[in-house]
C-alpha cells in the first residue's frame, strides 16, 4: 500500500469519528426535554430550573431591580464626581497667585486669620494623629506632601484628602540638590500625578525643600503655573522642644499668616502634643484658621473691594 493511500485512510478514519461524535453531542443537547426529565432531578438541578422558572414567570421584576441597581449607582457617581470637584476647589489657588512666590496674606489686619500647614507627609501614626486633632478643632490646613512617602501611606493621604483639607506638592524625594529642568520635572510632576491619581486633587501650590528658591525646583514650578507657598511663621519643630515650638509660632503669627509645621519626615512627637495648645492659644487672640488657598481667595476678596471703593 502507498503512503498515499495510507494517509486517504487515516483521514477517512478521522472524518468519520468526528462525525460520530458531534451527532451523539447534537442528540444529547437537542433530546426532547420532557423524556430526559421522567427521571428525578437531582437537587441541583432542581434548583436550577426552579430559578429559570421563577424568572421566565417575573421577568418584569428582574426589569425593575435592574434599572434600579442603574439609577443607583448613577447616583451614587454623580455624588462622588461632587466630591471630588469639591476637594478640587479646596486645594484651588486663584489665578493672580499661580506662578508666584509668596509668604503670607496681605490682609486686613482687624480680620486675624492663619493657616496651619504641614509638611514631609503623609507619615504612618502622626499624620492621623494630627488630623484628629484638626477634626476636634473643625479646622482645616495645608498638608504638603513628598511623593514617596505618598506612595508609601496612599491609604493615609486619601484620609487627609475625604477630611478636606488642602494639598500641595513637596517634591517626590526632598533632596536639597541642584535640579535642571528634566530633573525638577521628574520631581515635580511625578509627585502631582500620584495626588491626582489617588485623591482626584490637581493641586497648583508647591513648596520646596527646605525653603531652597534657587535650585532649580522653584524655577521650573512657576514655569508650569504652581503657587510657590513659603511661610511667615516657622516652628522649627524639627529641632526644638514643645514649649520653644509653641513660643515660635505665637511669636510669628500674624494676620494672613502661614505657619510651618511637619507631620512627617521622622519623629513629629512635639508637633502632636504642641498641636492643641497651638490652636487654643491662637483662638484665644482671636485668629480663625483657613487653607492657604483660602487665605488667598481672602486677599483677592480685599483686593477687589479697595478697587471698588476707589471707583
Amino acid at each position: 500500500m502507498t503512503k498515499l493511500k495510507l494517509l486517504w485512510r487515516r483521514r477517512k478514519t478521522f472524518i468519520v469519528g468526528f462525525i460520530a461524535a458531534t451527532g451523539s453531542f447534537l442528540l444529547g443537547v437537542t433530546w426532547p426535554l420532557n423524556l430526559r426529565t421522567n427521571q428525578p432531578l437531582q437537587p441541583i438541578q432542581a434548583q436550577v430550573l426552579a430559578v429559570s422558572q421563577s424568572q421566565e414567570q417575573q421577568p418584569m421584576s428582574n426589569i425593575n431591580k435592574f434599572s434600579k441597581a442603574i439609577a443607583n449607582r448613577v447616583e451614587f457617581s454623580q455624588q462622588a464626581l461632587a466630591q471630588v470637584q469639591a476637594i478640587r476647589f479646596q486645594s484651588a489657588v486663584p489665578s493672580q497667585f499661580q506662578g508666584t512666590t509668596i509668604s503670607h496674606a496681605r490682609l486686613d489686619s482687624q480680620r486675624k486669620a492663619i493657616a496651619l500647614t504641614f509638611d514631609d507627609g503623609p507619615w504612618p501614626k502622626t499624620t492621623t494623629q494630627i488630623l484628629d486633632i484638626l477634626k476636634e478643632n473643625n479646622i482645616k490646613a495645608t498638608f504638603f506632601w513628598v511623593g514617596k512617602y505618598l506612595k508609601n501611606s496612599p491609604e493615609i493621604g486619601q484620609q487627609v484628602a475625604a477630611a478636606g483639607h488642602a494639598i500641595g506638592n513637596h517634591t517626590w524625594s526632598h533632596e536639597y540638590l541642584q535640579y535642571n529642568e528634566d530633573g525638577a520635572a521628574r520631581e515635580i510632576d511625578r509627585t502631582s500625578s500620584l495626588i491626582e491619581e489617588l485623591t482626584g486633587i490637581q493641586t497648583s501650590m508647591f513648596r520646596p525643600p527646605g525653603g531652597i528658591l534657587n535650585n532649580g525646583l522653584t524655577a521650573y514650578a512657576q514655569k508650569k503655573n504652581y503657587a510657590v507657598v513659603m511661610w511667615s511663621a516657622d516652628s522649627f519643630d524639627w529641632r526644638t522642644l514643645t514649649e520653644s515650638l509653641i513660643d515660635n509660632v505665637m511669636r510669628q503669627a500674624n494676620s494672613g499668616g502661614i505657619v510651618l509645621m511637619h507631620d512627617g519626615g521622622g519623629n513629629r512627637a512635639r508637633t502632636v502634643k504642641a498641636l492643641p495648645d497651638i490652636i487654643a492659644r491662637l483662638r484665644k487672640e482671636g485668629y480663625s484658621f483657613v487653607t492657604v488657598p483660602e487665605l488667598l481667595q481672602m486677599q483677592e476678596q480685599e483686593s477687589k473691594q479697595e478697587q471698588t471703593a476707589q471707583k
